[in-house]
């Protein structure tokens, strides 16, 4: 009998939840964000940008591995942002997240945050 390796589906992968409070939307994110799944943040961002909004939080503690495809969807996210006059900020508190984003140049760019996944959860509340 021959193993079968097929695909988790994409949403067994990655979580995205968005949350709205007043102006300001935080997209939540948990999980892998790769090639595969990706396009479901990027999604759920592109919708975000549909709604009238002073500031976008971008919620990346709950990500296990960020590979270059999530990190396309948030260089994307940012240039968005600046042309809609929307402050976007950027919250990680994992390695799996921070690495990626500092080797690219992208920690810099994006003024990404590191913060305490705790304290992240709290002020979620």
């Amino acid at each position: 009998m021959a193993a079968s390796f097929a695909e988790p589906p994409v949403t067994d992968l990655v979580r995205v939840d968005v949350v709205a409070q007043g102006r300001t939307v935080r997209v939540i994110t948990a999980g892998e964000v790769d090639s595969s799944s990706a396009p479901v943040l990027e999604s759920h961002l592109a919708g975000v940008f549909e709604e009238s909004l002073d500031e976008l939080v971008v919620d990346l503690c709950g990500v296990t591995f960020l590979d270059s495809a999530g990190l396309c969807v948030l260089a994307a996210a940012h240039r968005r942002a600046g042309e809609k006059r929307v402050t976007m900020r950027v919250l990680a508190s994992s390695r799996a997240v921070v690495r990626p984003l500092q080797i690219t140049g992208l920690w810099q760019l994006l003024g990404a945050e590191h913060v305490e996944s705790t304290s992240v959860d709290q002020s979620v509340a």
